[in-house]
């Protein structure tokens, strides 16, 4: 199953909200990875969620894998897995695995429908690679 099929809207906004929490440097702390559900609640405050159904989608992700959970007292913290970068790479090998033979196609339909800077992003990426 992949990462997006296994993610609900809901399991998404957490996720980027662990995200953006890892990019501004705040998931490593001194007693290891991770921020607590209270800090993520309070990230999704204009959502008006439960404290409860926060802990439970954090609880659902840790179970799927896309987060790690270590304990902390009696609580726990969390942090993601994967980064954005590499869980969206593992969508789109997960996407190519899928084709059956018309991957060359797929690659094709993909990079045209690309935007100018996704292009130059792919180049880039091509460039550093070869």
């Amino acid at each position: 199953m992949s990462p997006r099929s296994r993610t609900g809207e809901l399991e998404q906004a957490v996720l980027e909200v662990l995200w953006d929490l890892d990019a501004a440097g705040r998931t490593a702390s001194p007693d290891g990875p991770g921020v607590s559900g209270r800090e993520v609640h309070e990230r999704l405050a204009g959502r008006n969620l439960a404290y409860t159904t926060v802990m439970t989608v954090l609880d659902r992700l840790a179970r799927k894998d896309l987060v790690v959970r270590q304990r902390e007292g009696r609580a726990f913290r969390y942090a993601p897995r994967l980064t954005r970068a590499a869980m969206t790479a593992e969508l789109m090998h997960e996407a190519l695995e899928g084709t059956s033979g018309d991957r060359e196609q797929a690659l094709v339909s993909f990079v045209g429908e690309a935007s100018a800077e996704d292009l130059a992003a792919l180049r880039r990426a091509l460039d550093h690679l070869g």
